[in-house]
């Protein structure tokens, strides 16, 4: 799972550069609102991108990972109803 998020924010980012670059070095020569939309358009990827990359998805098992702390993992087990092997 890790791996195909990893592959959409690259290609985000990829369409980021690619507009930026395409705006103003083909689009500006004939229409300049055009371009500063297409750089709009691409200043809105970046954020959009972080957040695809950095969400979480259901079958990611971040919620049972231990703390370190052996008594606050001891809690939360019983809390859940965990029992831990001694």
């Amino acid at each position: 799972m890790y791996a195909r998020r990893r592959h959409v924010y690259f290609a985000m980012m990829g369409t980021c550069i690619a507009l930026f670059v395409l705006a103003w070095g083909v689009v500006r020569l004939w229409s300049i609102p055009a371009a500063v939309a297409m750089c709009l358009v691409a200043m809105v990827i970046p954020p959009l991108a972080a957040m695809v990359a950095n969400r979480r998805g259901p079958e990611d098992r971040w919620w049972d990972d231990p703390s370190g702390d052996p008594k606050s993992d001891e809690w939360w087990d019983e809390l859940d109803g965990k029992k831990r092997p001694r």
